[in-house]
Parts: C-alpha cells; structure tokens; sequence
C-alpha cells in the first residue's frame, strides 16, 4: 500500500494549490458580491478550508501561497465578474464545481484502490453533495451540454470551415474581390445549413420523444421521458448564429484588403485560442488539449483547402 510521500510531488502540489486557488476565489468574490450570496460563499469556503486542510495533511506539505499562473486565473476571473456582474459570478461557480469533480473523478480512476483513491473518494461526496447543492441553489443552471455543444459546434464549424474556404479560394483565384465574395456566400449559406440541421434533428427527436409518451399514456404505464430543455428553434437560433460568428473571424481580413490567407489564419488562430479557453473552462473541459485540439484541426483544413486551390489554378484552368 502507498504511503502519500510515495506521490507524485507535482500531483500533491496541483492538489493542494487548487484547493488554494478555489478558497482564495471564494473569499475574494465575497468582498465584491451582494449580501444575497453571501450564506453560499461562507458554505463553499468552509468546505474548501476543509478540503485544503485535509490534503495539506495527506500529503504533509503546506503551502500557503497561489503560483503565478493561478494567480493571473484569479485576477482574469475577478476582472470578469466585476466587469459582469451577479452572471458571471454564477457561471464561475458552477464551472468551478463541474472541473473539480471531472479532475477528482479521473485522479480517482487512477488512483482508486491506494490510499490517495480512498482520500478522494470523500473528497468528491462533498462535490457531489455540497457544493452542487449549494451552487445550483445559488441560480438555475445557465451552463449545460447542449448548450455547450450547439456553441463548440457553431463556432468551430463557421471558423474551420471558413478559413478553409477563404484559403482555398486564395490558392485558386487569387483576387481579394472574388474570395470576399464566394466566403461570405458559403458562410451564409453554412450558417442556415447548420441552424436547419440542428433543427431537423432536434424537431424529429421531439416527435418521437413525444410519441413515445402518447404511447406510455395509452397504455397506462409510467412515461420515462422528460421535457425537453432545448427547444429545437433556440437551438438553430445558437447554432447558426455561432458559425457566423465563427465565419466572420477569418473573413475579416480580407473585408479590409489582405491580399492572402495570413491573417485570416492568424485571427482564427487567435480567436479559436480565446474560445477554446473560455468555453472550456466554463465547461470544465481540459482547456490545453482543447486549445490544441484545435489548432490542429484548422492546420489540417487550412493546408489541404490551401493545396486544393493550387491545383485547382494551375491543373484545371481555374483563374481570373
């Protein structure tokens, strides 16, 4: 059985600093939110002083300060919610709540049966029992997974696609005017696909779900089945209003005379790095492996949309 000085050193260290981290925004969030909140802030900050505690102990290490990293997390996140108000303040706490139990939950899968997987099995009953009752008490949950989903959707979508065509279209035509024109065509036109597909495909999810129901009524039995949150117009409404958003990054340029696909790419890179970094960490995802993720994908499209230009210009007659 290991003992917790056999751990990793830069797992305790992460352990403990981001209990830091959580207690410190805590504390600093009630010096600047409305007495209303305040019972749930006093709630979260003595779980927390009692989770910094208790790893502390484990693993025999006290640290008492943020790295510079968390640090600058704090003042970016403090910048918002002051900026932003009671809104921010609830979506912070809610994807505060959702990363610690993701990386509690992978830490224990791996760790599970030592006794670092026992210590943080009690660790997550907290996050599963306390602080999602608390925070999803504190408002109605604004951050969800279709909601996630419909906006990493639209958005990747308009930018990737986008950035692709404008550098295929550089590589065949050459002419500013002509890539102005045929990106902003297929942008609108990708952007009423998108919203149409999303709400195809959750109209005809409704229709069975509800069909389904009529069914379970009929026969006198229990209906298992919810109301849809999502409704399917809301959701095209996201979704295609996203792939513009998406869209105009990379157009952009161009609309102000870039003369080649360079600073399309660079705006879109830029941007899928602020996007990424935002939506991840509101949906507790892995905001590095998102962030690279990515930027992967554009360089694939971009390349090969590229390429396809270039034979397209010189192999098939295609110029102006």
């Amino acid at each position: 059985m290991q003992s917790a000085s056999t751990y990793d050193p830069r797992l305790a260290r992460d352990l403990i600093l981001d209990e830091l981290f959580d207690l410190s925004l805590y504390k600093t969030l009630r010096e600047v939110t409305q007495p209303d909140i305040h019972a749930t802030l006093d709630e979260l900050i003595k779980i927390e002083t009692a989770h910094l505690a208790f790893w502390q102990k484990f693993f025999d290490l006290k640290l008492s300060d943020l790295d510079l990293g968390r640090r600058i997390k704090l003042s970016v996140i403090m910048l918002a919610c002051r900026f932003f108000g009671s809104t921010a303040v609830h979506l912070v706490l809610e994807s505060i709540e959702v990363h610690g139990v993701r990386k509690y939950l992978a830490i224990w899968q791996t760790y599970q049966g030592t006794p670092l997987g026992d210590a943080l099995r009690g660790i997550l009953m907290d996050e599963f029992k306390h602080e999602d009752v608390l925070v999803t008490a504190l408002t109605q949950r604004k951050i969800n997974p279709e909601k996630i989903r419909n906006i990493f959707l639209g958005l990747n979508d308009g930018l990737v696609e986008i950035l692709g065509a404008v550098s295929g279209f550089f590589g065949a035509f050459g002419s500013t005017t002509m890539v102005l024109i045929a990106a902003t065509t297929t942008a609108v036109a990708g952007a009423l696909s998108m919203g149409a597909g999303a709400f195809l495909a959750l109209n005809s999810e409704k229709e069975v779900k509800s069909t389904e129901v009529a069914k379970k009524v009929f026969l006198g039995e229990e209906s298992e089945f919810a109301p849809m949150e999502e409704q399917p117009l809301s959701s095209a409404l996201v979704v295609g209003s996203a792939y513009l958003l998406g869209a105009i990054v990379p157009v952009f340029p161009v609309l102000i005379g870039a003369t080649d696909a360079r600073f399309s790419v660079l705006t879109a890179g830029l941007m899928v790095v602020l996007v990424s970094t935002i939506l991840s960490f509101l949906s507790g995802m892995d905001i590095k492996r998102r962030i690279m993720l990515n930027l992967a994908i554009i360089a694939v499209a971009v390349s090969i949309s590229y390429g396809i230009g270039i034979v397209a210009k010189n192999y098939w007659g295609i110029a102006l």
